[in-house]
């Protein structure tokens, strides 16, 4: 996914706060958005999917781990990153349980909450790097081609003497096969290297 197609919501109190994340994630090309009356997020949330939401934890008029608790009701596979400028052994363990991705101590360094945000993205494969994305394609078009040719996993690995294990890894994209390796793959789904590679 391109980086100007993922959305990522700031919610804090502190209209100040909000504008200055807005301004460094959309210069990094994220979409974002924010909120500074928190009890909007519900409404919000079912207005427009968002991949991301960075969450203050001590509000005034709504706590953070109340509204993490009903975020997670409505969506459980949202990424969630807290910030708080009040950490606490309690709040740390409270949010973790509620799936919360990381839990950021303000003031906090920008390379610092970048990388976080690029971690969580990361983990759900919504932001790849470019030989991570041309691994994705190569193993998703080996794992189409093989499906037609109404091959197994198990009949392919037998037939390129290649490990089963390993295959499964390249077209899950988990592993960069070689070109050696592709060459034999290749040679028996009966398709040129080059026909692998197009469009992609």
């Amino acid at each position: 996914m391109q980086l100007n197609n993922i959305n990522i919501l700031v919610i804090d109190d502190d209209k100040d706060v909000c504008e200055s994340l807005k301004k460094l994630l959309t210069q990094s090309g994220y979409n974002v958005n924010i909120i500074t009356k928190p009890k909007r997020t519900l409404q919000e949330l079912k207005k427009k999917a968002y991949h991301l939401i960075i969450l203050d934890l001590k509000m005034p008029e709504l706590k953070g781990e109340k509204l993490l608790s009903e975020i997670r009701k409505i969506n459980s596979d949202i990424l969630v990153i807290i910030l708080t400028a009040y950490p606490s052994l309690d709040s740390a363990v409270k949010t973790l349980k509620d799936d919360a991705f990381d839990y950021i101590k303000k003031p906090f360094k920008i390379n610092e909450l970048r990388e976080v945000v690029r971690k969580a993205l990361r983990s759900k494969m919504l932001l790849l790097e470019p030989q991570e994305e041309l691994n994705l394609k190569i193993g998703g078009k080996l794992r189409e081609i093989r499906k037609e040719r109404k091959l197994t996993l198990k009949q392919l690995a037998e037939r390129a003497g290649i490990s089963v294990s390993l295959i499964s890894q390249i077209e899950r994209a988990e592993s960069a096969a070689s070109i050696s390796t592709l060459n034999k793959i290749v040679s028996i789904l009966n398709i040129r290297l080059r026909d692998l590679f197009k469009d992609i």
